[in-house]
This record gives C-alpha cells, structure tokens and sequence, in this order.
C-alpha cells in the first residue's frame, strides 16, 4: 500500500512539473498562443517551485530534466524547421541544466530550515545570468522577456539590466510556493508582503521615469529606411541571390521616395561576398552580381547598412583560387557599411549561434564535429570588434542576429559611442511568427538599458523600431515584402546609463548572493549541531550548580 501512494505521488508530481513547463511556455508567443500571456510570469513558477520543495535528492534532478526538456520543447518548437537535429539538441542541453539547477534550488531548503525562499530566489537569478554565459550562452527564456509589453515595470533595465526585472518576478513566486508547502502563512506574510511591495515599487517608479523621458526633447532626428525582402537568401543558389537582390533594389526604391537619410537591409541580405568577388574574382556571373551591386548602391545617394559575409585570405602563402578550383578562404558573417562609392567599415559578428555557426570543440568532440558537418551546418569565423561605424557625424553599431539579446555585448558598442543600434537579422528559416516574436521580445531591453533607440531590420520579420523607453513602433507585416520608414530619436546630452558603465553587474551580483546565502547556509548547518551541545552542557550545568545549592541549604539546616 505504501509503495502503490508513493508511485501515485510520483506520478502526480510528474503530471504537475509537465503542466508547470507547459503554463511557462504559455507566457511566451507559442503556437497556441501567438503573442503569449505576459501576466503568467507573475506566477508561473509556483508549481515548479512547489515541486522541487516536495520532492527528495532521490528523483528531483529527474523531474528538474523533465521540466527543463518539455520547457523548451513547448517554447522553442520553432527549432525544428531550422534542422532536425536542432529540437533535440537545445531541450536536452536545457534538461541537463534545469537537473542541476532543481538540485541546487533543493538544497537551499536542505540549508535554512525556514526562509529558503531567499535563497532560492538568488540561486535561480544566478542560473539565468550563468545560462547567457560562454558558448552555450542561450538567452531564450528568460522570464523577464515575458514581460517586454509592461513598459513602466521595464524602466528599471536601465540599472539593472534584465537581473533585476527576473528577481522582481521570481520572489514573490518562490516565497508563495514556500507558503503553500509549510501552511505558514505568518511565518512568511513579512516577507511574502516586502516582495510585493518591490514589485509594485519597481511598477511606480517606472511610471515616474517614463513622465520625466516624455518630457524630454531630443537633439538630433534620423531618418531610417528599413527593407524587409521576405526571403531566406541562403536558398536555391545564384538564381535566388539575384532574385532577392531585384527585390531589395525595387522596395528600396520605393523607400528612397520618403528621402531617408540612410537605408539597412537585412542579415546576409546579399550573399556573395563583395570584397571578395572584387578582388579575387573567378566566376563571371557572381562577379557581375557583385559589380551591379557596387553600381546600384552608389548611385541611391544615401549610405546602405547590408549583411554581407566577407571572406578572408585563410592561408597568405597560398594563392586565393587552388588548383583544386577551391578557395582559400575564411569567412565572417559581416555587416558592411556602403558609402561614397565603396565598402567604408565592416563589422563581423561576436557571437556566434552554438553548433549552428559555431563549434569551438573540433579536437575534443570531434564526433558531434562531424556529425554537425554531416548535416550542413554553416561554420563562421568569430569577430573580435565591437564596432562602432561613423557617418556624417552620426554613431551606429550593428549587433547581428540574435546579439541583441545579450546586454553586455550592445553595451560595449555604446560605451564605445554608438548612439544608435541597428540590429540586422535573418529569421526567415523559422517559418514561425512565434520564432521572431520571442526574438523581438527578448531585443527590446536594449534600448532601455542603454537609452539608444534600436532599429531593427530583418528579412521576414519582426522589422520595427524600439525608442529609448521600450516602446515599439512601425512594425511592419511579418513573411511580406515591405519597408518602412523610422525617425529614430537621439538624446546627444545624455551620459550613460548605469548599465551601459556597468554591464551585467546585477547578474554578477545574483551569482555573489547566492553563492554567500550558500556560504551561510553550510555555516549555519555545521555551527548548529555545536552550538546546540554547547547549550545542553550550559542546561545540564546550571541544573547541577542548582542541585548542589539545594544540597548546601539542606546541610546548613
């Protein structure tokens, strides 16, 4: 009978963790709800957290690989039309994580007999900010991005980054869950309550920062085109290269019509590299294409931002073309900056997408090296530049692809004077409005981190601007040929911001506090047993010295 109640709690605890994985991937654009249900991040870890408080060192890193794995099965289905081999791989690298985080967030129960919570709190915050670390930094997730649309609780991003929006979100939860597993209510109403009162303070007072930015005037307005070609350009070789580049040239005529003072296509927005066909070149039509490329962009009038990959000598003793036919090339996903004629600056991507783009562990693993070759996967070189372009007096940074989801990287380019961000990206491979909504989402703290209007141009989608207080405009229709016009804001007289001279710091802070509540929890574990002894010898003590003072009254009677 006990084994039969203990499968059944088993297997309702598994039912719970499976629903929990599912409601938090509702908080986000899903396939069963397109633009997601943001206010499911203000408790969409309760159960989660209910479970890993309820359940033993025994099963709970399996329920933490369960959680972790359908989690991101749910939110990023999208992966398997990008490759096969995608969907399995970013689940089970998560499941392995959410194992070891669940582990974690259990022993800090193990830790505090009461008010676990806490620490709790800070060792999740700590694993988000870890999680977007190294080569396997995947922000993707995030519980704060699920709130990107509740622009006042937001504000906040200027300080803390993203760090302090996830705590806000993640205490009260944690703390709640507690309550329910103890029925304490009074033993955790003061802090239960001090979470609450954090939230809806950083509520207000991103009320009170937005009036103080709508007040204020800006010193200088640029006009934007952003054209947005509807088409995976990596596809179907020369004859869709061309196809795509007639494409880009009509809607970007169409845009000059509005006179913007500068105009930006997409990620890899034109394939065939242009220094390299210039230079070296060896195929008649591509080297056409190339110079019709040169041709049109010089005849616009205005400078154009486009994606396109750069190749590079990789072996300088040997000639460009081998006698193989093959070249002798290294690339770059590359943002290139054309004006007055010829390519004026380049930007070549920092951060690679893991095992897509980029696998740094041929020698160690080389099974999954070639297993991932096997299945034509696109391998770059990796930038070494945050690159801040000039023109005509004005500073822009072009973070590519999914870069303007990490903060630190789009704070270096403004620490380093860009004023404006201009995000090029291709997410057309997804096929699913879900894929760039929850890019999009996760973008748009960029601006408000660093007070830097974010431009962004994509091939399909989601193609808009964010002004400097996080607010969306002009999005233009995802999966059609469109373009449109920005008039993006800048602030010259306004320093930087707290996060921009301070990246990350908050995330770092959150990995110091739980890695000290740690601390304290081992000191207190190991100190309480001693000081426990130490006060039975002073009872047992005290009940002698009293025994012999006893004896010395009865003796003098």
């Amino acid at each position: 009978m006990h084994f039969v109640k203990g499968v059944l709690k088993f297997l309702l605890d598994l039912m719970v963790i499976a629903f929990s994985a599912f409601l938090a991937s509702l908080a986000f654009p899903s396939k069963y709800v397109e633009n997601g249900l943001p206010f499911l991040a203000f408790f969409y870890l309760i159960p989660m957290f209910y479970i890993i408080w309820r359940r033993g060192w025994g099963t709970v890193w399996l329920f933490g690989a369960v959680y972790g794995f359908l989690f991101y099965l749910f939110y990023n289905y999208w992966l398997e039309t990008f490759h096969p081999l995608a969907i399995l791989i970013a689940p089970i690298l998560e499941s392995v994580q959410y194992a070891l985080l669940f582990m974690c967030l259990r022993f800090s129960k193990t830790l505090f007999r009461r008010h676990y919570s806490i620490a709790a709190a800070f060792l999740y915050t700590a694993y988000l900010y870890l999680t977007q670390q190294g080569f396997l930094a995947y922000p993707y997730g995030n519980i704060a991005s699920a709130v990107y649309s509740y622009t006042p609780l937001i504000q906040m991003a200027e300080v803390t980054g993203i760090w302090g929006i996830g705590m806000v979100l993640v205490l009260p939860q944690v703390i709640f869950s507690e309550i329910l597993f103890e029925r304490d209510w009074k033993g955790c109403r003061k802090s239960f309550l001090f979470s609450l009162a954090l939230l809806l303070l950083s509520y207000v007072g991103g009320m009170v920062s937005l009036e103080i930015w709508e007040k204020k005037e800006s010193s200088r307005t640029i006009k934007v085109a952003a054209i947005q070609h509807s088409a995976d350009t990596w596809k179907g070789g020369y004859s869709t290269y061309k196809e795509n580049f007639e494409n880009l040239k009509a809607l970007t005529l169409e845009a000059m019509e509005a006179e913007p003072d500068i105009v930006v296509w997409s990620e890899t927005a034109f394939v065939p590299s242009v220094a390299w066909h210039s230079a070296y070149p060896n195929n008649v039509a591509t080297s056409k294409l190339c110079n019709d490329f040169v041709s049109f962009c010089s005849n616009i009038g205005v400078p154009l931002i486009t994606g396109n990959p750069e190749g590079v000598i990789k072996d300088k003793e040997l000639a460009p073309i081998l006698e193989s036919g093959e070249w002798n090339w290294k690339t770059y996903n590359t943002v290139i900056l054309f004006a007055d004629g010829g390519i004026q600056g380049t930007y070549r991507k920092q951060h690679l997408v893991p095992f897509t783009e980029y696998f740094p562990y041929e020698k160690e693993l080389p099974w999954l090296y070639e297993l991932l070759l096997a299945n034509d996967y696109k391998w770059w070189e990796v930038g070494e530049e945050a690159t801040v372009f000039e023109y005509d007096g004005l500073k822009f940074s072009t973070p590519i692809c999914f870069e303007d989801t990490f903060g630190a990287l789009n704070a270096e380019f403004v620490a380093n004077g860009a004023e404006v961000l201009l995000n090029l990206t291709n997410d057309f491979w997804s096929q699913a409005l879900q894929a760039e909504l929850q890019h999009y989402q996760l973008a748009v703290f960029r601006a408000v981190e660093n007070r830097k209007p974010l431009l962004r141009s994509t091939n399909s989608g989601i193609t808009c601007m964010v002004d400097v207080t996080g607010k969306t405009y002009g999005i233009l229709p995802p999966f059609e040929k469109a373009w449109g016009i920005y008039e993006m804001e800048l602030y010259e007289d306004q320093g930087l911001t707290f996060y921009t001279r301070h990246p990350d710091l908050f995330g770092k802070l959150h990995v110091a506090l739980a890695a000290l509540s740690v601390a304290l929890g081992i000191s207190l574990k190991i100190s309480s047993p001693i000081i426990r002894r130490r006060k039975e010898r002073k009872d047992r003590e005290e009940r002698l010295s009293h025994l012999f003072e006893g004896m010395d009254e009865s003796t003098e009677c």
